[in-house]
């Protein structure tokens, strides 16, 4: 089927072809591609090889997972060198169509990817899918490194599991790959009607397969709050209000652990960068990361100071001066103990505070 098209556009002539390309990039949804490129500077970006049937529908259905960040279609594991697609098709060279998939696995995990591959595949069918027929048309995952091919060996076998016939999917190691022609890369993308044998529905699934996980930390809705809080903890955390100095409750804590906002547990500030300021209040000379915090510009009760609220839970902590130890860049955030938790270091990795424990050891 997918020969008669591609004589078909050949017949048609370059040029439409060229301009038809052109018009329909505008098409593309540029959202998937625009996180991805993010991540391409990764060192962590892998790559594994897939064989579909026709690369064209193949390539299309990778491009829509998040995680995956690069995709490339050619020709995998034949006999000769830089073969043309009239040579592929000629069922001499040994070449089945593969897609390069080149993901990040903090995005996205190399099982789901082949589950998700398994779902655009009779997996059962040899040299055969959809209209398309030849062996140029098998089905495979090609593996560069030891450890891809074992958990591809892994998977395969276990999802072999769920069908009566044989799985004919080879889990093998990438032996070659040749670049096809510019005009087969993104052919979907360019052409969003053209043919292909997997069923439009699961390039949608596709992009709802890997979702962005939730935050981790949410602001909280005041209702939830005004129950959740003490009486002090909401006046300061939600209208503003500053506790008394002296006493509260870390004013004079020593131990080592992280301090969290109350309202969200997200961690603000660590202990060894609390001193003893004299002020009644826990005094911090940063906070872990300014990214966690907002500044703004407060001028109430007669005073001009700046007031630092957390920034995902929008909670009020307290103030920033600028009579802090030099030694320590010369900041004194000013903290109500009423918008913070403590977590003792003996606690933190039980209550999911364990990536922060080296930020303890003290330099």
């Amino acid at each position: 089927m997918k020969n008669i098209l591609i004589l078909l556009g050949m017949i048609l002539g370059i040029g439409v072809f060229a301009m038809s390309c052109g018009d329909s990039k505008k098409m593309k949804s540029t959202e998937t591609k625009r996180e991805n490129e993010t991540i391409m500077d990764s060192k962590n970006v892998k790559e594994v090889y897939f064989a579909g049937g026709c690369f064209w529908g193949t390539e299309h259905f990778f491009q829509q997972i998040r995680g995956v960040v690069a995709t490339e279609v050619g020709y995998a594991n034949g006999n000769v060198k830089n073969p043309t697609y009239e040579q592929v098709v000629s069922h001499t060279t040994g070449f089945a169509e593969t897609v390069k998939v080149k993901y990040d696995p903090e995005q996205v995990d190399l099982r789901l990817l082949i589950d998700l591959y398994f779902k655009t595949i009779d997996p059962t069918s040899l040299n055969q899918q959809g209209n398309d027929r030849g062996d140029q048309y098998r089905t495979g995952i090609y593996s560069t490194d030891k450890d891809t091919e074992a958990i591809v060996k892994e998977e395969v076998t276990k999802l072999s599991k769920n069908f009566s016939k044989p799985v004919v999917v080879e889990t093998i190691p990438l032996k070659n790959f040749y670049k096809a022609e510019d005009y087969h890369q993104d052919y979907l993308g360019k052409n969003p009607g053209g043919y292909c044998h997997i069923e439009p529905g699961l390039f949608e699934m596709a992009k709802n397969a890997n979702p962005l996980p939730k935050a981790k930390y949410q602001k909280q809705d005041k209702k939830v709050l005004k129950e959740k809080l003490t009486a002090e903890q909401y006046k300061v955390t939600q209208e503003n209000a500053t506790e008394r100095p002296f006493q509260n409750e870390y004013w004079d804590e020593t131990r080592e652990g992280i301090y969290v906002d109350i309202t969200t547990g997200e961690p603000l500030f660590i202990s060894t960068d609390k001193f003893e300021s004299g002020c009644g209040w826990p005094s911090f000379s940063k906070p872990i990361t300014k990214k966690l915090i907002d500044e703004k510009m407060d001028k109430s009760a007669g005073m001009v100071r700046v007031e630092v609220r957390s920034k995902t839970g929008d909670a009020h902590l307290g103030h920033v001066f600028t009579d802090g130890p030099a030694d320590k860049g010369g900041l004194r955030y000013c903290i109500n103990s009423a918008s913070l938790k403590f977590i003792p270091k003996a606690d933190m990795e039980k209550k999911g505070y364990g990536d922060y424990l080296s930020l303890l050891d003290k330099k």
